[in-house]
């Protein structure tokens, strides 16, 4: 009980900043709760989908593949589904109706990176003005009214007005790392993605290679 009393003393003396910071952390909380589910290889990359490319040799037919990466409604699947529903169309052309679709799929994965990168810069400057509106109000009133000059009631006044720099900075750091992971890790995938579909391109049209 004096834990929890102790928590919401904590949060109720930073003022209205701290409740900015609070929608703040939980919005980039929900983004990298979304994304970490979203970005999972499998869901990405499904390894059924990729082994299928992979085994396929020129001249095998394109329909499994095809129905594979139909029902996988996945980023891969759904590049692929692109680039056989082209084969029609010159090789040049088919690359870049691909390319195209690539794109979109990568910024279907970075949904809500802003949000992060945001949050990353934000936080700790939102800290920073809660702090400093504390101990303006701080100062305000040293010398004035009941306990104005007492030094133990002006550092209390300013350990709770650091309180929103500890938080905009618990906020922050997170969010860093979390945006620059997933970054990386869109990219992996991303990379891998356009390996398989040139692999894919060069088996459909092998008169190229």
């Amino acid at each position: 009980m004096e834990t929890f009393r102790g928590a919401a003393d904590f949060f109720i003396h930073g003022g209205p900043f701290m409740v900015l910071l609070l929608l703040l952390s939980v919005a980039a909380g929900t983004v990298i709760l979304l994304r970490a589910m979203a970005l999972r290889e499998r869901l990405v990359i499904p390894p059924e989908l990729e082994e299928a490319v992979v085994g396929l040799q020129p001249g095998d037919s394109l329909q499994r593949v095809a129905s594979m990466a139909r029902q996988s409604n996945s980023p891969l699947g759904r590049v692929i589904t692109v680039c056989l529903q082209h084969l029609n169309w010159p090789r040049q052309e088919n690359v870049e109706a691909v390319q195209v679709r690539a794109r979109h799929e990568v910024v279907r994965m970075e949904s809500g990176m802003a949000m992060l990168e945001m949050t990353t810069g934000v936080a700790p400057l939102l800290g920073l003005l809660g702090t400093l509106s504390g101990l303006v109000s701080v100062f305000a009133n040293l010398g004035g009214g009941a306990g104005g000059g007492d030094p133990i009631a002006v550092a209390r006044g300013i350990s709770e007005a650091l309180n929103t720099t500890i938080v905009g900075l618990a906020v922050a750091a997170p969010s860093l790392i979390a945006h620059n992971y997933f970054q990386r890790k869109i990219e992996t995938m991303a990379v891998s993605m356009e390996g398989l579909v040139a692999d894919l391109l060069a088996k459909c049209y092998p008169e190229h290679r």
